[in-house]
């Protein structure tokens, strides 16, 4: 048990210096396996103080709250005594630093302010995004970026990257004359997120690349290599098409979770575009000089 509860209290203080920058991209807090706050002072009993600070049970309970849901599952009695034993560390670090006077450096008060701050603007997003993200959303982009698209090809294939038309000839000269495909990829491919796997792209949609790669490759049959080189902005390809087939969908449990990440960070950005459409911002040149003062758009 105290094994478990150390590394409970270690994940929790992991957490909680992370959880003012993830806020908006963590999903909505979990329901907490400690009972549910009651009215009644008396089923909010003081479990702890500090100094004479005190420390409720709904405290606990607010801050289980937060956890991550693989820590909420732990037995109750644990969360309680990790979280108090918390709350208990950080108000004793908190009421020496105040005694040495550190809240009065100009530094620190600095890191407060900004600290103040970011609990402000991330407590706003979250105000703001969270009624945005809601199953019928999730539902409705699910449908528009999956199930409208289950009867689309999508095809499997591999290229060469090379940086002139003239090597991409050579290399088209030499699979003629029976050179491996993936060897020479690896041989002379200049893209390296590929080059190292025989110029392996995967299965892809056709919406997926660059048009005038997707082009070429979509018109190809399955065993094929492309007999004249595709220049896109990257360079020279040399595609192998290997097979085709229609797009598979996953069912939405499988998606939702990356649904709802994607549909956060827009929200977000839409909010944050909303704000600034709201306020005057002036940019300064190195000279401390007005730069077309402009409202933001």
């Amino acid at each position: 048990m105290r094994l478990i509860r150390s590394a409970l209290l270690g994940a929790m203080i992991i957490s909680g210096t992370a959880l003012s920058s993830s806020v908006i991209a963590a999903p909505a807090p979990t329901k907490s396996t400690l009972p549910a706050p009651a009215a009644k002072e008396k089923e909010n009993p003081l479990i702890a103080s500090v100094n004479g600070e005190k420390i409720y049970l709904n405290d606990v309970r607010q801050a289980a709250a937060n956890l991550p849901p693989q820590l909420q599952r732990l037995p109750v009695q644990t969360i309680i005594g990790a979280l108090t034993n918390q709350m208990i560390s950080q108000k004793a670090v908190q009421i020496a630093a105040e005694r040495d006077g550190l809240a009065k450096k100009p530094e620190v008060k600095a890191m407060m302010e900004n600290a103040a701050n970011s609990a402000l603007q991330n407590a706003y997003l979250s105000e703001k995004v969270r009624p945005m993200v809601t199953d019928a959303a999730i539902q409705q982009a699910y449908q528009k970026d999956y199930e409208a698209h289950k009867n689309d090809i999508e095809i499997h294939a591999r290229h060469i990257l090379v940086a002139t038309e003239a090597q991409a000839k050579d290399a088209i000269a030499q699979l003629k004359k029976g050179a491996n495909f993936a060897d020479l990829a690896k041989k002379l491919s200049t893209d390296k997120g590929t080059g190292a796997s025989g110029g392996d792209l995967g299965w892809f949609k056709k919406t997926d690349m660059l048009p005038a790669f997707s082009d070429a490759a979509f018109k190809m049959k399955p065993n094929t290599v492309s007999q004249t080189p595709v220049k896109t902005q990257y360079g020279w390809h040399v595609i192998k098409v290997l097979g085709s087939r229609k797009a598979k969908v996953p069912p939405l449990n499988e998606v939702r979770e990356e649904i709802r990440q994607q549909l956060v960070r827009e929200d977000v950005q839409k909010v944050v575009q909303n704000a600034m459409s709201q306020v005057k911002i002036v940019h300064y040149d190195d000279k401390g000089n007005a730069v077309a003062p402009t409202k933001a758009k």
